[in-house]
């Protein structure tokens, strides 16, 4: 069974000249719903609700909510942070037209120069802001949404677009069967080593206050 919006393959050279017919069943790639996970050797941090790879050189970034739930994970790399966050959706897909849309005017509200694109998983919207060249590519799935987001220097934005595009080719979304409102993010849940080291640093940032 092909995934839902599974990127399509590059067809090697001596394929080229195959028929129209033959080249649409050519689709390889994620992201992968659970239930089709791949069985390979592909090492993936283990979120709870995604699965994704941490390219190499790539660092941790934990952003937690003083309430306790954590809010996002960042990937940060040589060329640029990626942020992968998987969405409850409806059934039937198109979520992610819709907040796209969305998306594009509120950073045209926040003084970004926002433009469309398409990719290989449909619209893409690409904003340079003051702070960052942003990209972001949303995935809809069955029952979830999954968004991609690229952000760093403009001279870097290329290959920080192709890195986000290699995390999300391999990304695993797990949904889970609880019944929730759309667009609510699916709950992360941090490796127990991971989680303990974030609760070390607390403690030594609090003794450091209280000292």
């Amino acid at each position: 069974m092909f995934g839902w919006g599974r990127r399509r393959a590059e067809p090697a050279d001596d394929e080229q000249h195959g028929s129209a017919a033959e080249d649409l069943d050519v689709v390889d790639g994620g992201p992968f719903d659970e239930s089709e996970a791949p069985d390979d050797e592909v090492e993936r941090l283990d979120l709870g609700s995604v699965r994704l790879p941490v390219p190499e050189g790539g660092q941790l970034q934990v952003e937690v909510d003083p309430a306790g739930p954590v809010r996002a994970v960042h990937l940060v790399t040589p060329v640029g942070r990626l942020t992968v966050s998987a969405f409850a959706a409806p059934r039937s897909s198109g979520l992610w037209d819709e907040v796209s849309d969305e998306l594009a005017e509120q950073l045209r509200k926040d003084g970004a120069r926002v433009h469309a694109e398409q990719g290989d998983w449909g619209t893409e919207l690409v904003a340079d802001s003051p702070k960052a060249a942003l990209r972001f590519v949303g995935v809809d799935g069955p029952r979830w949404l999954l968004r991609g987001v690229a952000a760093g220097p403009a001279e870097l934005a290329k290959d920080c677009a192709k890195l986000l595009y290699a995390v999300l080719d391999e990304t695993i979304v797990v949904r889970g069967a609880d019944p929730l409102p759309v667009r609510t993010p699916l709950p992360i849940q941090l490796p127990e080593a991971i989680q303990r080291h974030i609760q070390q640093a607390q403690a030594q940032n609090n003794n450091g206050q209280a000292g």
